[in-house]
């Protein structure tokens, strides 16, 4: 599909308010037919989702270190994941010391994963996660592991503000883009 229609057809599926605000570019070169242009997301006629963009407003992370140490991140850690480990112990471990390690575990878990699904976006292209995200349903865009998938759902115009405020509690695990999209949807509501 040409980049011009594929734009359209993500433009048709763009919430109204966001009409405007946010905008699918590309970039391409005439002389190298065989390379792939950039793509990229910008809002408010500012460049957003670019991995190659060092001026970006969103944090990249380099390493699981860094995303271990991020003060913005936070990690829920529910009564069965605590029980897990007290049964991994056989009780030996005091009950503080329990939810230390049990965010231990999640937050290398959530590290890996945020890695991995940065490491996918800058090997990925654009045109091709689009495609798959006008073949999908929603539901499944939402809950990849894409996170271009995810920014493209968050947009969506079928995706309403009853679910949007539902997913505060999900969105703190999410990458710091995706948390920008769904910062900036939310300020539509």
């Amino acid at each position: 599909m040409s980049w011009s229609k594929l734009k359209q057809q993500l433009e048709s599926f763009r919430c109204p308010a966001l009409d405007g605000r946010v905008e699918y570019r590309a970039t391409s070169y005439r002389y190298l037919p065989d390379k792939s242009g950039i793509c990229y997301i910008t809002v408010d006629k500012k460049n957003i989702l670019n991995m190659n963009d060092i001026t970006s407003p969103i944090k990249w992370y380099q390493t699981e270190l860094e995303i271990k140490n991020d003060p913005d991140i936070q990690v829920p850690i529910s009564n069965e994941e605590i029980e897990a480990i007290r049964k991994d112990t056989n009780g030996n471990v005091p009950e503080d010391r329990l939810q230390v390690i049990a965010r231990g575990r999640k937050i290398s878990e959530h590290a890996k994963e945020l890695l991995s699904a940065q490491a996918s976006l800058s090997k990925s292209n654009f045109n091709v996660v689009a495609n798959k995200f006008l073949t999908t349903s929603i539901e499944e865009s939402l809950e990849s592991h894409d996170i271009l998938l995810n920014i493209l759902a968050l947009v969506d115009r079928r995706v309403g503000k009853k679910r949007i405020l539902n997913m505060t509690e999900k969105m703190k695990l999410e990458h710091p883009s995706v948390q920008y999209f769904y910062e900036l949807r939310r300020s539509t509501l």
